[in-house]
Parts: structure tokens; C-alpha cells; sequence
């Protein structure tokens, strides 16, 4: 299944958005909220931050950024190929650190870990991101299998990659609210820049998201294009 529209303009968008958001984030991050650090003896809150920045830059920027490697980047498919992969990578590594940045912070801040339902769904997801790379590879990559099985694998490895995708947009959203939320409830202005500057950088990030769906079931009106949806 594909929308018979060119997927170069939704490209640029995304591009454009994820340049936004990137720059939301930091601007929260280090000017509101004091900076970053992996390892802080008086504000724990900095080695928080890093959280954010690697789940919304690594996580979801690059990831999405890996997932349109196709429609984006011009070349053969076999450099297109590699340029995916190794974007998921590189996604999937620094959605590990920022975990990690959670787990540390609230173990030298006593607090409890896995209690809420975005860090629920954030475990999750990033399992299940873990798995479709590492299947993507055996399969599509190294040692790759049976062209029949890679060429039955593909609309699932598509559909399942996207179900991923918005999973982590969704978890991403959560933890914005999440976290703005907490900081609401211990004094933040509700009507303050900061608490603005959250919430519009929820938009951007579901607005990225929105734009690398729509690039991948886009494809050029007259031609084929074997990695939109085809039919399961």
C-alpha cells in the first residue's frame, strides 16, 4: 500500500522538523534546566537530562531519519542499505545510553525505577527496536537469508518497524508530559516559557513522526518502489 504522491517534499519537512525539535530539546535541557552531565555530586537533575536528549535526538531523529534512508538519500541500494542500517544503530545504542541515564539518575536520587507507564512502554520498545535491527540484519544484511524469505519478510519488516516507530513516539510524548507534570507540580509556571517550550516540542516531535509515515507509504506517481508497503 502507498499514496501515489511524491515522498521528496515529506522528506524535507521531516528533515526541517527534526532540526527543530533537535534544537527544542537542547534549548530545554541545558538553558532551563541547567545542562548536562553523566555524573553530577550536587544536581542529580543534570544527568537526567540527558535522557531527553538521547531518546528524542538518538531515539527518534535518528531512528526516523534511518527509516527514510531510502526515499531521502539518493545512490544505489545497496549504500541505502547500509546507511539504514547503520543509522538504526547508531539509534538503538544512544536509546540504550539515555535509559541508562534514567536508571542512573534515579538510583543516585532514590528513586524507584519502573513504576510509571512510560517507563513501561520506553522498556518495551526499545526491546522490540533491539529486535527488528538485529533481524533486519541476519535477514537483509549478514548473513542474509533466502530471497524468499526476504522478499516475504519485507511488507512485515516495513509494518512492524513503523508499529515500533509510533510506539516511540508515543512513549516520547509520555515522558515530555511526564516529566513537565512532576516539574508543574513542584512550582513550574503552567503558563511559563519552559512549560511552553515542552509542550511545543511535543508537537514538533509528533509532527517529525507524522512526516516519516507519510514518506514511507509515499512513492513517486509510475513508479515502483520496492520498499513502501506492499501487500501482506
Amino acid at each position: 500500500m502507498a499514496i501515489r504522491v511524491r515522498a521528496e517534499p515529506f522528506t524535507y519537512v521531516a528533515h526541517a522538523l527534526g532540526v527543530v525539535a533537535a534544537v527544542m530539546v537542547l534549548v530545554w535541557c541545558i538553558h532551563f534546566r541547567g545542562g548536562l552531565a553523566f555524573a553530577s555530586q550536587t544536581n542529580k537533575n543534570l544527568i537526567f537530562n540527558i535522557h531527553p536528549v538521547l531518546m528524542l535526538i538518538g531515539f527518534i531523529i535518528i531512528g526516523g531519519e534511518a527509516i527514510i534512508a531510502y526515499k531521502a538519500l539518493p545512490g544505489r541500494k545497496e549504500v541505502k542499505k547500509v546507511i539504514h542500517l547503520v543509522l538504526h544503530a547508531i539509534a538503538l545504542i544512544l536509546g540504550i545510553v539515555g535509559i541508562y541515564a534514567a536508571f542512573k539518575y534515579h538510583n543516585e536520587s532514590n528513586i524507584a525505577n519502573l513504576y510509571s507507564f512510560h517507563s513501561w512502554l520506553g522498556i518495551g520498545t526499545i526491546c522490540l527496536y533491539g529486535i527488528q535491527w538485529v533481524y533486519g540484519f541476519l535477514v537483509f544484511f549478514f548473513p542474509g537469508g533466502p530471497q524468499t524469505l526476504r522478499r516475504e519478510s519485507l511488507p512485515w519488516h516495513v509494518v512492524f518497524g513503523l508499529f515500533v516507530y509510533i510506539l516511540a513516539l508515543g512513549t516520547a510524548v509520555l515522558g515530555f508530559l511526564e516529566k513537565l507534570t512532576f516539574l508543574q507540580s513542584s512550582g513550574l509556571a503552567k503558563y511559563g516559557p519552559e512549560a511552553f517550550l515542552v509542550n511545543f516540542t511535543s508537537i514538533v516531535t509528533i509532527l517529525f513522526g507524522t512526516f516519516i509515515v507519510l514518506t514511507v507509504i509515499s512513492s513517486p506517481p509510475g513508479v515502483t518502489d520496492d520498499f513502501s508497503y506492499s501487500a501482506i
